[in-house]
């Protein structure tokens, strides 16, 4: 099977990894359906890497229509331990400008409920602890790697993820820089928590594209205006990832590789035969 322990998932903008080599494209099926499009898995700097674009090539699903239980399973499925989001976000900050990079650690769900959260149900229950969305040796990584390409990122923000697709009202923008929140996206969520289920390290790049539409100074946010600075964005961000793959050789020694040891709260016995079976990659090892 191809095998890959680096995991890429491109946002809006990021519909491919140029610099891979030794490419091949790898279509999978889930027991949670098929995920947003092919895999791509290649070399980088020496390290194989499994890239997926999170909306499609060409850009075809909604926030809301990512499969993301999907996404990380297969992602699980190649055998990848870290998982490094490229996403682009609105900011709540006059000192997060457009075209400025942020390693967020924290998250806010402001979704609806319509997008599946959990790979567990239908006969076992687990609780794995969230208190930090993102895995914190992957932040550290994903800085210093900003840091060695020259280029400079803010470390630490609450990322808030909206449910979409249209872009926040003035009263949402203004009542999300009154909570506190720094940032404000539509697809970290709910990946960051499948991630944690899957016990995938998880870290995020967040590319700032606007201002959302609170400040006096710019004009609402469009689809238009996202794309042209997602242009140099994306740049940056690729010269980011590949400094940043060398820096994961070393096997991890953080927390979410075991995230789920404590959590099943169902005894083994009692999980029905077809929920064993559908998540056997996934809690497998826990059950034997």
């Amino acid at each position: 099977m191809t095998h890959a322990t680096i995991g890429v998932i491109g946002g809006s903008g990021l519909y491919d990894m140029p610099g891979l080599t030794e490419r091949e494209e790898l279509a999978l099926d889930t027991p949670f359906g098929m995920p947003s499009d092919v895999f791509t898995i290649g070399t980088l700097n020496g390290q194989r890497v499994a890239f997926l674009p999170r909306h499609g090539r060409g850009h075809r699903l909604l926030p809301s229509e990512v499969p993301s239980r999907a996404n990380i399973y297969a992602f699980k499925h190649l055998g990848v331990q870290r998982l490094i989001s490229v996403s682009a976000v609105g900011s709540l900050r006059e000192d997060l400008p457009p075209g400025r990079m942020v390693v967020p650690d924290q998250l806010v769900d402001r979704t609806r409920g319509a997008r599946p959260s959990t790979f567990f149900g239908n006969g076992v229950v687990a609780h794995v602890a969230f208190d930090q969305p993102f895995c914190p040796e992957l932040r550290a990584a994903l800085l210093a790697a900003v840091q060695a390409t020259g280029q400079t990122a803010t470390d630490g923000a609450t990322l808030c993820v909206m449910e979409g697709p249209q872009f926040s009202t003035k009263a949402e923008s203004e009542f999300h820089r009154r909570s506190g929140f720094d940032l404000i996206g539509m697809t970290a969520l709910p990946e960051a928590k499948l991630a944690r289920e899957a016990e995938l390290c998880y870290g995020l790049l967040a590319l700032v594209t606007d201002y959302d539409c609170w400040h006096p100074q710019h004009a609402s946010v469009t689809a238009e205006a996202v794309v042209q600075v997602l242009q140099q964005n994306v740049r940056n961000a690729q010269a980011v990832l590949g400094a940043l793959v060398s820096r994961l050789a070393e096997p991890r020694t953080c927390a979410c590789g075991h995230a789920l040891q404590t959590a099943i709260m169902t005894p083994a016995h009692l999980i029905p035969p077809d929920t064993r079976q559908r998540l056997a990659l996934i809690i497998g090892h826990y059950l034997s």
